[in-house]
């Protein structure tokens, strides 16, 4: 290799050096601005709290039935129960784990926070991060009295 082509393998071999230590520090940086916030402090939910989300401001209970059973729907506008009898697919009975889709709170929050694709959820914004972390415990309390009900 002349010394042209030494030069230039070196520039390279440097460059690509140089980037890949400055994307590893870039990554330590991220890491020591934002370390991920350990389970032990995240708030814990209280599924009596989340009840009155389901059965109130979240407005679960409109296709979900209050307090999660399906055939339990609160009095509607005549137009909104027929818009809601109308959903395909219709909503799931959130007592019954065998139906249920969303197989963890990541998924649930998501659906919750934006909807879910090919349903009638629209997405609820409104909810603060507890009443959302209370409604996914009541959620799981609902699962877990559904499962009960099928043994």
């Amino acid at each position: 290799m002349n010394k042209t082509g030494w030069l230039n393998f070196s520039s390279i071999l440097l460059a690509g050096l140089l980037a890949s230590q400055f994307t590893y520090k870039a990554e330590m940086n991220t890491w020591a601005d934002s370390p991920p916030s350990p389970k032990s402090t995240m708030p814990a939910g209280d599924a009596e709290q989340g009840r009155e989300v389901f059965n109130g401001k979240g407005v679960c209970y409109y296709c979900h039935g209050i307090d999660g059973n399906k055939g339990q729907r609160p009095q509607l506008a005549a137009d909104t129960a027929a818009l809601i009898a109308q959903l395909n697919p219709q909503p799931v009975d959130l007592r019954n784990p065998k139906v249920l889709y969303l197989k963890t709170d990541k998924q649930r929050t998501r659906a919750i926070r934006e909807g879910h694709p090919g349903t009638g959820m629209f997405p609820d914004t409104r909810m603060t991060d507890q009443e959302l972390t209370d409604t996914l415990a009541y959620l799981a309390l609902l699962r877990s009295e559904g499962s009960a009900k099928r043994k």
